[in-house]
């Protein structure tokens, strides 16, 4: 066992598990969050996917000792009921979500694309999309509301 700091939407929490544990797993087994998923534990479909100081990671795959003092963030800190960010409001607006198996990954993807990116092109959001596994083929309205959310986040 090791202790591994992390700072997760914002607060800083502290591990005692082995170092080769996957992030995913320390995030939901030890702090309850349930934005990023098990989806296939390859790091193929996204479904685990959380911001990495900055950059759209699979947390399924990625250990703890890679990621000891980063910045975290997941689906859960980005917005509220309340307050919702731009994307989560644009993806209810546009009935974007079905299954809600790729949400996690649609949105945290975006949101990495577009904090590094705010004009990014269609082409740009659709490679950065390219990774993400969808079921419902729910694209045009994922699309749509990545869009919408662009144009809210630009100003």
């Amino acid at each position: 066992m090791s202790s591994i700091t992390l700072k997760v939407n914002g607060t800083t929490h502290t591990f005692d598990l082995d170092p080769s544990t996957p992030l995913l797993y320390a995030l939901s087994d030890e702090l309850g969050l349930r934005g990023p998923k098990f989806g296939c534990g390859l790091g193929e479909c996204g479904a685990c996917t959380v911001i990495v100081n900055g950059e759209a990671t699979r947390s399924c795959v990625t250990p703890l000792q890679l990621v000891h003092g980063a910045e975290i963030t997941t689906l859960e800190g980005i917005g509220t009921i309340e307050k919702p960010h731009p994307l989560q409001k644009a993806f209810i607006e546009e009935q974007a979500a079905q299954c809600g198996f790729c949400i996690n990954a649609v949105i945290m993807t975006a949101k990495a694309l577009l904090d590094t990116n705010p004009k990014a092109s269609d082409e740009e959001i659709r490679e950065a999309m390219s990774n993400v596994l969808c079921r419902c083929f729910t694209h045009v309205r994922m699309m749509r509301a990545i869009h919408r959310a662009r144009r809210e986040m630009a100003g």
